[in-house]
């Protein structure tokens, strides 16, 4: 597309509404006209698909129960396969995932993991500084030039060699949420199209040209027609870049309820293109939870007793793993939100027990890969899989032994609510909100990396509880909303000694928004899309 074509579109019905120095330099006017040609082609059928969201969700709410398509059975029962995998692909067997932010990015790709998912997402509270940064922050590292020197100069942080680092995917955020600071024709552009354009605008020849894709994590998808429409944004992304049929390939995280008994359809709707698909555990249990926010019989105990050690979770897990292996795909398992415990050797070796015997379930289950959220348990999930998976993945492994119906994946686990737990999820979700507020999307606490799914977890368990009345503590205090109101007066001078902490001056407006929430008569259906409006 020429320039003088590209300037004559963004004067008409392109509009920014914010501005950062050197913004100019990613938001072309023909990246511009890039984002709106896709806003233009895709935004109808995305708001087709949001809307068939809510049409599920009215089901579930009135009682209904998912379960497997029989308009799809043939799909199911077919005996096709994805394409072959790229090269760069065949061994992912540990990932590393993390903000967009310069010295992450440094740090991820020169880690040693065989891929780092550089995360939009649930990991990067959407500023349009952030944003801007992470695109940046980026494309300097497709190119070799990204670095980063520390504030007081104490340290200089630079790439290794092309060869030594890990393999780049970026997870754009989910189609429901949308970019507010780039409207087209007077709307928002969907936030999906705009992370993952901007990013593939900017990088595709670059990385097509190393044989790297480029590769993309997909977040959030309910439904064959969700991923259909990926593939063709994704079709359209290759023709108007003057890429090969299939050249971007992709991940999908299985990470809602509904998609689990769609998985095999989503594989089918990308087939030119997948790579695997990923048990996103977090995101998952939230969407079990909001799934079945008026099921009364379908309550969750508190999240430190629903492990993937869960019938419901582990029917999930190897239904993945035979549903993937058995199209030609990559079943990868899910994250491990530990982080190194400093100073008390004794918790630290806790710590690492539940992540060895976590990875250990996933290769001897079946899985290709797995995810860490910090550097340091590399080693640790690399010694696990190099032990147990010689080759560069599992395929061979088809799990013909799991047979799973529908009332496998919707059992609720069975378990209690402390006192400790149900004050552990209103901190977690108070501090992540407020540090999200504050620009930081991925937060340490308690020694667990809290993201938006897990602060999406505390957040709908604490709904769901206190809207399901008759509920009582393990010590027989009533779940209400008493108990939830001295929790919130109680956390300031809880934290008071820790007032350094990310989004510290944000706190009160965080409780403030916790309490309506949990209020509401209805469950606000994503944290981050009422805290959206309260950011820049």
């Amino acid at each position: 597309m020429s320039a003088v074509m590209a300037q004559r579109q963004e004067t008409h019905g392109i509009e920014l509404t914010a501005s950062l120095a050197g913004q100019e330099q990613l938001l072309t006017p023909a990246a511009l006209a890039f984002l709106a040609d896709l806003h233009r082609r895709f935004e109808p059928a995305r708001q087709a698909r949001l809307s068939a969201r809510r049409e599920r969700q009215a089901f579930f709410d009135a009682g209904g129960l998912p379960d497997f398509r029989a308009d799809t059975a043939a799909i199911r029962s077919g005996q096709w396969r994805v394409a072959p995998l790229p090269a760069a692909l065949l061994d992912r067997r540990v990932e590393i995932t993390g903000p967009v932010d310069p010295k992450m990015v440094i740090n991820a790709l020169n880690s040693g993991a065989k891929v780092f998912m550089a995360d939009f997402e649930d990991s990067t509270a959407p500023t349009w500084s952030n944003l801007l940064t992470g695109q940046r922050a980026l494309k300097k590292a497709v190119a070799g030039t990204l670095d980063w020197m520390a504030p007081d100069g104490s340290k200089h942080y630079t790439l290794k060699p092309f060869e030594q680092q890990a393999v780049l995917m970026v997870r754009p955020r989910g189609w429901h949420l949308d970019e507010k600071h780039l409207l087209i024709d007077g709307a928002p552009i969907s936030a999906s199209l705009f992370d993952l354009g901007l990013f593939a605008f900017h990088n595709s020849d670059v990385l097509a040209a190393k044989d790297r894709g480029p590769y993309f994590y997909l977040p959030k998808l309910q439904s064959m027609e969700e991923a259909q429409l990926w593939n063709e944004v994704l079709d359209r992304v290759e023709q108007a870049l003057g890429l090969g049929a299939g050249q971007i390939r992709v991940t999908v995280l299985i990470e809602t309820l509904p998609a689990v008994f769609e998985m095999d359809e989503i594989l089918h709707a990308l087939r030119t293109r997948i790579a695997g698909l990923n048990c996103g555990r977090w995101d998952y249990v939230f969407s079990y939870l909001k799934t079945f926010r008026a099921h009364r019989d379908k309550v969750l105990p508190e999240r430190g007793q629903v492990t993937m050690l869960q019938p419901f979770l582990r029917a999930y897990s190897e239904l993945l793993i035979q549903t993937c292996h058995k199209r030609g795909a990559h079943a990868m398992g899910g994250m491990a939100a530990q982080i190194p415990i400093s100073g008390d050797e004794a918790a630290n070796e806790a710590a690492l027990a539940k992540v060895r015997a976590d990875k250990l379930r996933e290769v001897t289950a079946g899985h290709d890969g797995t995810w860490v959220a910090h550097p340091a348990l590399i080693p640790l999930a690399m010694r696990i899989f190099d032990e147990r998976m010689p080759g560069p993945h599992q395929q061979h492994v088809l799990r013909d032994d799991v047979l799973v119906i529908r009332d496998d994946l919707i059992k609720p686990s069975l378990g209690t609510i402390t006192r400790a737990g149900f004050e552990g999820n209103v901190e977690v979700c108070v501090r992540y909100l407020a540090a999200w507020l504050d620009g930081n999307g991925c937060v340490p606490i308690h020694w667990l990396m809290e993201d938006a799914a897990t602060a999406e977890i505390a957040r709908t368990q604490l709904w769901q509880w206190l809207h399901a009345s008759g509920l009582h503590l393990d010590d027989g205090t009533p779940v209400d909303f008493a108990l939830l109101e001295r929790a919130l007066i109680g956390l300031p001078s809880k934290l008071a000694e820790r007032m350094n902490l990310p989004g510290a001056q944000r706190l009160g407006e965080a409780i403030a928004m916790l309490d309506q929430l949990t209020h509401a008569d209805t469950l606000e259906e994503f944290l981050t899309l009422p805290a959206y409006q309260r950011i820049d």
